[in-house]
């Protein structure tokens, strides 16, 4: 099992910055990559940003490249969500996850194993 805590979710203009925590426990030897995803109100689950665990591959949703970026922290299990320039459509709720060892594509919903419960971003025009 791993569990995942978001942070920093919050309300900022348009044009403002954001920047989102995801802490992660357990089982984190287990971890091949962790991903940002977002879902704002009847919309399905939509794929923002992700990073192997490695760190030698970073994967972006064409609506944020440019805006948003994703790091590891020191303390190594941990990842940011750097978001910058953002807009109304930005707005939902940001989830963490994370893809087990041998599972699959880091950009699909259906690869990833543990979810965090999420943090409501809201951007106001």
């Amino acid at each position: 099992q791993v569990q995942l805590v978001e942070s920093g979710g919050g309300l900022v203009q348009a044009g403002g910055s954001l920047r989102l925590s995801c802490a992660a426990s357990g089982r984190t030897f287990s971890i091949y990559a962790m991903g940002w995803f977002r879902q704002a109100p009847g919309k399905e689950r939509e794929f923002v940003l992700a990073i192997k665990w490695s760190g030698d591959s970073t994967y972006y949703a064409d609506s944020v490249k440019g805006r948003f970026t994703m790091s590891r922290g020191n303390a190594k299990n941990t990842v940011y969500l750097q978001m910058n320039n953002l807009k109304p459509e930005d707005t939902a709720v940001y989830h963490c996850a994370v893809v087990r060892l041998g599972a699959g594509d880091p950009t699909k919903v259906e690869s990833y194993d543990y979810w965090g419960q999420g943090t409501q971003v809201t951007v106001s025009s």
